[in-house]
């Protein structure tokens, strides 16, 4: 123990403080998440299908670049310039298998050498893993969450512009969810300035072109809010099998067509302004643009103590009664909580070079890493974790303390004996060596 570095605390003399522990790291729950990445295949699918237009021969490769950012994402190290504190961290170096990490120079130069065409190998690699994943648990059907949001920009970047909605600066991407898993299933960067359902068709149809090839027999499903109200959109749909759901603006004409639901309802309130009241119904519709009516379901609501309706408006091409469509509709609002994750929790509105694509190729590596931790969650974690953020999954099993024991032949990694979830941690990695194929 070197006794210059020691320190002792005014409260309590008897109380020594060095850091002269040894090789340690408060990361050792990486372990896991390398673990599975290893038997998912994702190191090797990005060394051979992920490089950048660089010729040079480095020490640092593209694809063990992307996948330094990937578990720092997964970690909480969020900025590049965090890579040169973990330069020489037990459990980093380890699951990569380096003497040192990439700085953040070399970080920084490998985003900056993304181009378009890296756009198109992070798409690829996204739909390999996907298979991988579907080949251990196939969903019965998938429901396609579609939104659009605000990723702030700040200074004169590409693509930057106001937002009239959000009433910001920024860019303005389309995200596309699996509604029951959460899963990321696309994600496409767009100017600031664009309107919600622009290129929506051109943003959905390889991932229909993807689910209608590879998986026919699973159902397609979309809910959409009004900003996707678009001909164009209803007619991929249609054209493509899938059933779906989308919100309607309020217009005179709807109204009109509504009139006996609100008739209902006056009858309903007639006696009692005060309490809440609903009524539900459907009629068929037909816009100037469009060649044929279809169906709209509709809700008309009196909140309580307010003399006002309000309307909601669904076109669908689903079965199904009016109250079950507006409430399969409305469920749509969980997927708030996962552009909330994927921000806060993967930084994936990080947009911090003047380059439009290569935020875009940034977007597509936190969305690498917010999807590597979501399949991760759901498949391989204990029951108990599975409902938990990703904030509180990174302080009970990932931020645990360990320490590295160099032998001839191993490396052992010693871990803290008091962690309170060192069960979950086992049961982890046991349902990680239980993965298979389904038959």
């Amino acid at each position: 123990m070197n006794i210059v570095n020691t320190l002792s605390l005014n409260s309590n003399r008897k109380i020594k403080i060095n850091f002269n522990g040894g090789d340690l790291s408060s990361d050792s729950g990486m372990l896991l998440i390398h673990e599975f990445a290893q038997k998912l295949g994702l190191e090797q699918l990005l060394e051979q299908d992920f490089s950048t237009n660089d010729n040079k021969t480095r020490k640092h490769t593209d694809s063990k670049n992307a996948i330094q950012k990937i578990y720092q994402l997964i970690a909480g190290y969020f900025q590049d310039d965090d890579a040169d504190e973990l330069t020489s961290d037990p459990i980093f170096t380890t699951i990569l298998n380096k003497r040192s990490l990439a700085s953040q120079p070399t970080l920084s130069r490998f985003i900056n050498r993304c181009d378009e065409i890296c756009l198109y190998q992070f798409k690829l690699i996204h739909q390999k893993l996907r298979e991988r994943i579907y080949s251990w648990k196939r969903p019965d059907h998938l429901l396609i969450d579609i939104d659009s949001t605000l990723f702030a920009t700040f200074g004169t970047q590409e693509g930057n512009s106001f937002n009239s909605h959000y009433r910001d600066y920024g860019y303005h991407p389309l995200v596309a969810y699996d509604g029951l898993t959460g899963d990321l299933l696309s994600a496409c960067l767009r100017p600031g300035s664009s309107y919600t359902s622009k290129n929506t068709v051109d943003f959905l149809k390889p991932l229909l072109d993807e689910f209608n090839r590879d998986y026919p027999d699973i159902p397609l499903y979309l809910r959409g809010d009004s900003g996707f109200a678009d001909i164009m959109i209803y007619e991929t749909l249609e054209s493509n099998g899938v059933s779906y759901a989308i919100r309607m603006k309020e217009n005179g004409r709807l109204h009109s067509a509504a009139s006996f639901i609100e008739d209902e309802l006056f009858t309903k309130t007639k006696d009692n302004q005060i309490d809440y009241a609903v009524s539900y119904g459907e009629f068929f519709y037909k816009a100037d643009s469009w060649l044929y009516p279809r169906r709209i379901v509709c809700k008309i609501e009196k909140p309580e103590d307010q003399m006002n309706f309000l309307y909601t408006f669904i076109v669908t091409n689903m079965d199904g009664s009016p109250e079950d469509l507006i409430c399969f509709y409305c469920k749509r609002g969980l997927m708030e909580t996962f552009i909330r994750e994927s921000k806060h929790g993967f930084h994936m509105d990080a947009m911090s070079s003047h380059s439009m694509t290569v935020n875009a190729n940034k977007l597509q590596i936190s969305m690498l890493a917010y999807n590597l931790f979501n399949w991760f969650r759901r498949l391989v974690l204990p029951r108990s974790f599975q409902k938990l953020q990703v904030d509180t999954i990174r302080l009970k099993l990932l931020k645990i303390a360990a320490k590295l024991v160099r032998s001839a032949r191993y490396l052992t990694f010693k871990l803290c004996s008091y962690c309170p979830y060192k069960n979950e941690f086992y049961k982890t990695l046991d349902h990680i060596c239980e993965l298979k194929q389904q038959e």
